[in-house]
């Protein structure tokens, strides 16, 4: 390998491995999740195509104007469109015409549905913001995930660690025939379940990194690097949380239930443009069109009168207005009317089951926030007291006061205790972020 080709190498590597190990921030990966996510750009092409649609609802408005042309050659026995008379020779002629046409009143129609998309318009840029919320979500709980199970690692590599130091006590005692050879097999068995549970815990972080990675469709990377420091949950019980002023705070803005009710407005509305059918409609239309004809001869010469003289001899202009009265179309328009109120009756009914739904889902955060308040402080002081009991008997093992059974079933409850502290920790934590969205504050940089 020559030298420009080792460090281009080597370059190429030192990059690959420092964007392996850069150190991803919560917000860095719900941001890199929206950027990337296939399911939101899915629901934008929606939005979209509704905000053409409410655009082309206002084009609606305008006159409609068509003009056409037309070259025909006619062959055997043919009406002569000049003298109506059948002939037979071979002829061509040209048409052209223009039209328009402009509703003047069509039951507001028009207008209710201008303003009918407008609100689904609406409704879309909502379900964008809500797919986003989503997605942020999920990739919270993941990224809790990943900082739950580092714990556990961290937690039995300790246990392990304690494991070790007990194995190799035991075994210099063993060595100096202060205790038996049951002791360190003892021991060893202790340190290879613990070596066990180091694995074991480790495999799942890297399924909770791999669902993170999923979810941030980080597809060309198999690890991810969690920034080091975590804010630690509150445990404060002096603030308790109003849940009427959370509902009503978040009724205000959640991208769901305000979606529901653009929805709501959208269905009245086209309610009543479709009432509008059963209105009278007015419409104006005007048109101008004229031809060229090979029959056309000039009588004095017999030759084909000219295009431009014939252009200007052979117009036809028109001016016309159209009313037509809805009498009975096999009640039909009547029935589209029954059908969209029930449409609209439905959209109400949605919108309640949203807001019931939101507000059972503070409700039930309110609920767990007050649980995992108290078993979190509860938690710690379990940390606190096995910690305790645990370093009481190391020493009272080293003394040779108790068995390593003991001992070991000291370890373990301590191990125990803290990954429940750990475990509740997070939880507390997820819930009070989940708590502080709803509350209105910027939990995720989400526009």
């Amino acid at each position: 390998m020559n030298l420009k080709t080792y460090i281009s190498s080597l370059f190429f590597l030192t990059a690959a491995l420092g964007f392996s190990q850069e150190s991803w921030t919560l917000d860095e990966c719900v941001a890199y999740a929206i950027e990337h996510n296939l399911q939101v750009k899915n629901t934008n092409y929606n939005n979209d195509s509704s905000k053409e649609t409410y655009r082309q609802s206002i084009r609606n408005l305008l006159p409609s104007v068509n003009g056409s042309t037309a070259y025909t050659i006619n062959y055997g026995r043919t009406a002569d469109p000049n003298t109506n008379d059948y002939v037979n020779t071979e002829f061509f002629s040209n048409n052209y015409s223009l039209g328009a046409s402009l509703d003047i009143f069509n039951g507001f129609q028009k207008l209710n549905s201008i303003r009918a998309s407008k609100f689904i318009y609406k409704a879309t840029q909502e379900d964008v913001l809500q797919q986003k919320f989503l997605l942020a979500f999920r990739v919270m709980s993941a990224y809790y995930d990943i900082k739950f199970y580092e714990g556990l690692v961290v937690n039995s590599l300790e246990q392990q660690k304690i494991s070790q130091s007990n194995y190799d006590l035991v075994k210099k005692q063993v060595e100096l025939g202060m205790m038996a050879g049951a002791d360190l097999y003892e021991a060893e068995s202790n340190l290879l379940g613990d070596k066990l549970l180091v694995t074991q815990n480790k495999n799942l972080l890297g399924n909770a990194k791999l669902i993170l990675l999923q979810e941030m469709n980080l597809n060309e990377q198999t690890d991810i690097v969690l920034q080091e420091t975590l804010e630690e949950a509150s445990s404060a019980t002096e603030e308790s949380i109003a849940l009427d002023s959370l509902y009503e705070t978040a009724r205000g803005f959640v991208p769901l239930v305000k979606s529901q009710e653009f929805r709501v407005k959208a269905a009245k509305k086209q309610l009543q443009a479709t009432r509008g059918n059963l209105l009278p409609s007015l419409s104006l239309s005007a048109g101008y069109s004229t031809g060229y004809f090979e029959t056309q001869v000039d009588d004095d010469t017999g030759k084909i009168i000219p295009f431009k003289t014939q252009f200007n001899d052979n117009a036809s202009k028109y001016v016309a207005a159209q009313l037509n009265i809805p009498i009975s179309n096999g009640w039909s328009a009547h029935s589209r009317v029954k059908q969209q109120k029930i449409a609209y009756l439905q959209a109400k009914n949605n919108l309640e089951i949203q807001e019931q739904e939101l507000f059972k889902l503070l409700q039930q955060l309110v609920q767990d926030n007050q649980s995992f308040i108290a078993e979190y402080e509860q938690s710690n002081q379990k940390v606190k007291a096995q910690q305790l009991a645990f370093e009481i008997a190391q020493k009272r093992y080293e003394k040779g006061l108790i068995n390593a059974l003991e001992l070991f079933q000291a370890k373990n409850l301590y191990g125990v205790a803290q990954n429940e502290n750990l475990q509740v920790g997070l939880k507390l934590k997820v819930n009070q972020s989940t708590i502080g969205f709803y509350s209105g504050l910027p939990i995720f940089n989400i526009n």
